[in-house]
């Protein structure tokens, strides 16, 4: 479809809410196309993550206490959900470093001068960017199958987890929409949001037991959004949890996880359309 046809489809009135939701579905499409054009992209957001799962499967499997037990089959129903959930947190860089792209080039300046919903364009990346994740979780899901990953739960119950997952790494998009308006290259960008995503991936219960850590660092932990995504997931999956706790969060991990998300959202959605206002003025 060509850009005159997007344009007069973006122009057309009716309802606003029905248009802002057009309007993000054309530049989804539009980011979609993208994406495909250049499958490296997609090659390369698969690679990590894959080899993430076979290193901490096969280095670290036997060394990791889980429940009593260094059974290197438990420590890898341990460690999905959080491969998982690294994974879909990590799409937040690569989301910074697309907007930043689109500023730098002056795409966002010639979206701005069509009467297109506001925040059309960042919504429109941010879905865009769930659909690339979903593909890869998807990838991810069969090689952890292949490593001896398994669930124990019905089909619900998994369905659910990666709802959670999908939901909480959309949350996380919107950081990196933040940080892609707020730097002046796509490199600053992806290293903006690098800085910040492994401290809140590591410093959790994605690979160890909080149980095992100092009283201080296991509080930080156990209260950070991305370990209360991990642990719902652990639970509705069927895995093998972290040692119990009195944090609300390890308590009632699948409401705490909607909650971050949904919180998450709201704030950085809402500094990302203001940002996008801004921009270039």
């Amino acid at each position: 479809m060509s850009a005159v046809t997007d344009a007069a489809r973006i122009a057309a009135p009716g309802n606003p809410l029905v248009q802002s939701i057009r309007d993000s579905l054309i530049v989804a499409r539009r980011n979609l196309i993208r994406m495909a054009r250049i499958p490296e992209v997609i090659i390369f957001g698969l690679v990590q993550p894959i080899m993430f799962v076979v290193l901490f499967s096969y280095v670290f499997g036997g060394s990791m206490n889980i429940g009593g037990t260094t059974d290197p089959q438990v420590y890898r129903e341990f460690l999905m959900a959080g491969i998982f959930a690294q994974t879909v947190t990590f799409a937040t860089a690569g989301a910074g470093a697309g907007i930043a792209e689109d500023m730098h080039k002056g795409l966002i300046d010639r979206f701005r001068s069509l009467p297109m919903a506001r925040g059309a364009v960042l919504t429109g990346r941010t879905l865009a960017d769930l659909v690339q994740t979903a593909l890869t979780l998807l990838v991810l899901a069969v090689v952890a199958l292949l490593v001896g990953w398994r669930t124990h739960t019905g089909a619900g119950e998994v369905l659910a987890a990666f709802g959670l997952l999908l939901l909480s790494g959309y949350a996380f998009t919107w950081i990196g929409a933040v940080i892609g308006l707020s730097v002046r290259t796509p490199e600053a960008a992806t290293s903006g949001g690098l800085v910040w995503l492994f401290p809140v991936t590591f410093v959790s219960n994605a690979f160890v037991d909080t149980g095992q850590m100092t009283p201080w660092l296991r509080h930080i932990a156990e209260w950070n959004p991305f370990s209360a995504t991990v642990q719902a997931c652990r639970e509705l999956f069927g895995n093998p949890g972290v040692s119990p706790s009195d944090a609300w969060p390890m308590q009632h991990p699948v409401g705490a996880s909607l909650i971050w998300s949904v919180l998450i959202i709201l704030v950085f959605r809402t500094l990302a359309v203001r940002k996008y206002r801004s921009a270039g003025s």
